[in-house]
């Protein structure tokens, strides 16, 4: 049997707003692992980072890379693969993630959520966008928020679509 290796998650903290939520990385770091052991993803020499940041900066990389100047709880930017002549020992990037921390507080408050139980749901939503997950059709949102639902439920985070519409 093969042992489960996550990948190298790399929590950067940019904004000074983060300082009030002093578990946020390791509330990020465990969602990380738990929705890469269930996705059944291939995370062995993997990295990825996930940007704490503000509703500005998550504004900018919105107007700047999807044409949307107006921030958002969460984006991910998959990697592009090398193709063919990438060094052996080079890691394999799974891409990055943003998670703005106004936008996140908002919508736990409004939904009365706690705040790591909507951070853990974002981190895992982020994480299945890099490995190939996507919300464009009904049939990808249903398997995406089953999935996300699944992985949830073993960090002991409640169902999130129970009474809301998709995450973004």
């Amino acid at each position: 049997m093969t042992r489960f290796i996550p990948p190298a998650t790399e929590v950067l903290i940019v904004a000074d707003c983060w300082q009030a939520e002093a578990e946020a990385e390791a509330v990020v770091l465990r969602a990380i692992e738990a929705a890469a052991a269930t996705a059944d993803a291939d995370t062995a020499d993997a990295e990825l980072a996930v940007m704490l940041t503000d509703d500005a900066g998550v504004q900018t990389l919105n107007a700047n890379w999807r044409g949307i100047d107006k921030p958002t709880n969460v984006l991910s930017f998959p990697a592009l693969q090398p193709s063919g002549d990438a060094p052996d020992d080079a890691p394999r990037m799974l891409g990055d993630i943003a998670i703005a921390y106004q936008t996140t507080r908002r919508e736990a408050d409004d939904e009365g959520k706690p705040f790591d139980h909507h951070l853990s749901h974002l981190a895992v939503h982020g994480f299945l966008h890099l490995v190939g997950y996507d919300h464009e059709t009904d049939g990808e949102a249903e398997a995406m928020e089953a999935l996300e639902r699944e992985i949830l439920a073993q960090l002991g985070v409640p169902d999130p679509y129970a009474d809301q519409d998709r995450v973004n």
